[in-house]
């Protein structure tokens, strides 16, 4: 299935969002690794040393530990890990206003076997078509290069898209990583809040991130509807491609036969203007295919996007293939509407 979204737009782009959002995730290195590799190669940066690399992403880990957990909350860390020492490091590291010697050491040590070693890798043993950058150099002095494919994405009009998408991961996998919210994410999925338009877990309706930055990678940074880029300048909607007025135009939310309209399989991010000349139309042919692509993409992702879609599928008839699940489920949403 990830292949199906690379084959959809094979380019750097699609390599990227594969890595950042459908990678499995036992640590959030990548989020705070990419975070900084983008920033570079936005400056044009051909080559940076180990070290330049290794302080912005400590600092990056130091900010968000001090929030919210960047491991399971169940895993126990030995002195020695990264973010036991990021830990121990944390005061006079934020003190200094970057990372102490003992945790820019640990980073250098630990980024070449880690993260650096597996940003690219795939679930199922394969990896990304395209590469972001190779370590070279002496292990005294090691030198990250950066490639033209990081600096194509990191100049690119869908840049601020691409930064919005990677911190939208990094709050939802932190929040499951989290005591009791994240079981509640894991087990039970996310839900929405329309006034903040905000995921939320669905116990204590704790906000995550928003909606359409949690989405939109998935669509490729397209509109649904036009399936234009969505540019860092326009205005944006989320809509429900299945209009939520089918809910209550057949006699009450009690008369509709069909699925909630109001989650996440429903929801997209469209233009503004786009979102308001649909209206309360029904989808075509042509964006009932694109939101089967967009959800069949977040279905290769980790929890808790993934178990959001499983839960509403978990109506659909048995006896269907995998790679049939959402063209089947939008097409009895459909007959739902007659």
């Amino acid at each position: 299935m990830t292949a199906d979204f690379y084959r959809t737009e094979p380019n750097a782009r699609a390599s990227w969002r594969l890595a950042v959002l459908m990678g499995a995730n036992s640590r959030t290195y990548k989020f705070a690794l990419g975070t900084v590799l983008l920033g570079y190669a936005a400056q044009d940066r051909t080559e940076v040393t180990l070290e330049e690399l290794a302080a912005p992403y400590a600092m990056r880990l130091l900010a968000h530990q001090a929030e919210e957990p960047q491991a399971p909350s169940s895993q126990s860390l030995r002195n020695s890990d990264f973010l036991a020492v990021a830990k121990q490091e944390a005061e006079e590291s934020t003190r200094l206003g970057h990372p102490t010697d003992r945790l820019l050491h640990a980073a250098v040590k630990s980024m070449p076997t880690m993260v650096m070693q597996k940003f690219h890798n795939l679930r199922g043993g394969t990896q990304t078509a395209h590469r972001f950058y190779e370590l070279t150099g002496t292990p005294s002095k090691r030198v990250v290069q950066l490639t033209p494919a990081l600096r194509s994405i990191a100049q690119s009009e869908q840049t601020s898209s691409l930064s919005d998408e990677l911190d939208a991961r990094w709050s939802i996998v932190e929040s499951s990583f989290a005591a009791g919210i994240g079981r509640s994410l894991i087990e039970e999925g996310v839900a929405v809040d329309w006034e903040t338009l905000k995921i939320t877990d669905k116990r204590r309706r704790r906000p995550v991130t928003g909606v359409t930055e949690a989405l939109i990678g998935f669509q490729h940074g397209r509109c649904l509807i036009c399936t234009q880029p969505i540019g860092p300048d326009d205005e944006t909607a989320v809509d429900h491609v299945f209009p939520f007025s089918l809910m209550t135009r057949m006699g009450g939310v009690s008369g509709w036969k069909g699925p909630d309209l109001d989650v996440i399989w429903n929801l997209a991010p469209a233009h503004k203007p786009c979102n308001s000349d649909k209206s309360d139309r029904l989808p075509s042919s042509e964006e009932l295919h694109r939101l089967a692509q967009r959800n069949e993409a977040i279905m290769q992702s980790p929890h808790p996007l993934r178990r959001t879609l499983q839960l509403s599928l978990r109506d659909v008839r048995h006896g269907r293939g995998l790679g049939d699940q959402w063209p089947h489920f939008l097409r009895q949403v459909q007959a739902s509407c007659n």
